[in-house]
């Protein structure tokens, strides 16, 4: 059909004439509605896009034991392994205010923990009675894991009859 001819018909229609495929022989065109046809393209363009990344929360408290915290940091690798953000939020309670030292430590000792795996998008930041930090994930080429999930060993089964010792 000529140019002139298929003008002519969407203008009769009410509609537009797209080109769909200018690089065919001869081009592609279609009569659609212009603005309709624009929000399909931007929904479909929207849909092929990667989920972003969620922002995932680690609280700490100013005494937390040792196991613990070894496996609060797990976590943290595991979420920013995957590509999420991390925000590290330490919660003072009661008298736990007079000694923002100690939760400031701990949370330096997180960002130096998680280095390998993050860098700082948020400074550590005091906001009443919590400090806050965010973490961004490093490119996947650049992380390196420090603390691995331990493997369960396998526990001896006793075997019936078998000699108990003492």
């Amino acid at each position: 059909m000529k140019l002139s001819d298929a003008l002519r018909k969407a203008q009769g229609i009410g509609l537009d004439l797209v080109e769909i495929a200018p690089t065919a022989n001869p081009p592609v065109c279609k009569i659609v509605a212009l603005g309709k046809f624009r929000y399909d393209i931007s929904k479909h363009t929207k849909d092929k896009k990667p989920a972003s990344s969620k922002l995932k929360e680690i609280k700490f408290r100013v005494n937390i034991d040792e196991h613990d915290y070894l496996t609060k940091i797990r976590h943290a690798e595991e979420f920013l392994d995957r590509g999420n953000k991390v925000r590290v939020q330490l919660q003072f309670r009661g008298r736990e205010m007079a000694h923002q030292e100690f939760g400031m430590q701990l949370v330096e000792k997180v960002r130096d923990d998680l280095s390998g795996m993050s860098q700082v998008e948020m400074e550590p930041k005091i906001t009443g009675r919590n400090i806050t930090m965010t973490l961004a994930p490093l490119p996947a080429n650049r992380r390196k894991r420090k603390f691995t999930a331990v493997p369960k060993a396998p526990e001896e089964t006793e075997k019936p009859g078998a000699p108990v010792s003492a």
